[in-house]
């Protein structure tokens, strides 16, 4: 197999324990493709002999009911389903010691969000941003969260499914991987900049080129992975140190928090530091004006 894109079923197989997979249960949640949300894939599965809520997009289904969801496309109920997923997930372990909180698998092949008209209205935006907010409690709550992108991780898509994990992954440009925050197209629509001169920009600018290795310079991807059978070793390696942070108290190098750190590490995102200093010194010169 020369790359996974499209096949995201297929790379969750590949990832947990064989025949472990138990589609639309997790938690008491249960639910099925015909209920809603049917490129959506959510599940309970074992992943080393743990159990371990998978999330992922079916690439190879649409959802009927909104003509701009397909091919592995967020909309509307997909999001909705996704965040169900991991609110039951947060509740089934509720009463688990931090070292027993099940880890969340995201399997990440997206092109983006469902702009359709229908969806803007019937409130694609809460749907999506429910479930980033739901990934983020999750994070936070002690489940050890791990991304891995096997296709494309592209704008919003990407944004809900995948950047709120404690640890983003990814196959290698080799296997076509495609990682960018906003096609060139639509950032020369929107700055109103020379589309030749952006696409200049990008063949060295990790900020607008797309592509895993450029991701990874930015520290958006603490792995990259040079072979398709060494993702569930990679997965499982990754759980655990995530967790181990975890339990060490270490929460700070984890999730969009540590990837700022691991930018500058690789010598990257430089000024992100200072800006940040920059706004807290201005912050505290005039907080006492406001807070008791």
């Amino acid at each position: 197999m020369e790359d996974l894109i499209g096949q995201g079923r297929a790379a969750l197989e590949m990832i947990v324990d064989p025949e472990s997979f138990r589609e639309g249960e997790v938690g008491d949640l249960r639910v099925t493709d015909e209920d809603f949300g049917a490129s959506a894939v959510i599940g309970t599965a074992a992943l080393n002999g743990e159990a371990c809520t998978v999330i992922a997009s079916d690439a190879m289904t649409a959802n009927p009911k909104f003509p701009v969801v397909y091919a592995g496309i967020i909309g509307l109920e997909e999001g909705y389903k996704m965040a169900l997923a991991v609110y039951h997930s947060i509740r089934a372990d509720r009463d688990r010691p931090l070292a027993e909180k099940r880890p969340l698998l995201l399997i990440v092949d997206t092109p983006g969000n469902g702009p359709g008209k229908q969806e803007e209205i019937f409130g694609m935006n809460k749907a999506t941003g429910a479930y980033q907010l739901a990934l983020a409690e999750a994070r936070k709550a002690g489940h050890p969260i791990v991304a891995i992108v096997v296709g494309r991780a592209i704008s919003g898509g990407f944004l809900c499914h995948g950047l709120q994990a404690d640890h983003v992954l990814s196959l290698g440009p080799q296997f076509h991987t495609m990682i960018h925050v906003m096609p060139i197209t639509s950032i020369s629509r929107i700055t109103k900049l020379d589309i030749e001169w952006l696409q200049e920009l990008a063949r060295d600018n990790p900020v607008f080129a797309a592509g895993p290795d450029f991701f990874y310079q930015l520290g958006g991807v603490e792995e990259l992975i040079d072979s398709i059978e060494a993702m569930r070793e990679r997965v499982i390696a990754h759980v655990a140190e995530v967790r181990g942070k975890k339990l060490a108290g270490r929460d700070e190098e984890l999730g969009p928090w540590g990837r700022g750190l691991l930018a500058a590490e690789r010598g990257s995102r430089l000024t992100r530091r200072k800006v940040m200093q920059t706004m807290d010194d201005e912050f505290a010169a005039v907080s006492g004006r406001y807070l008791s």
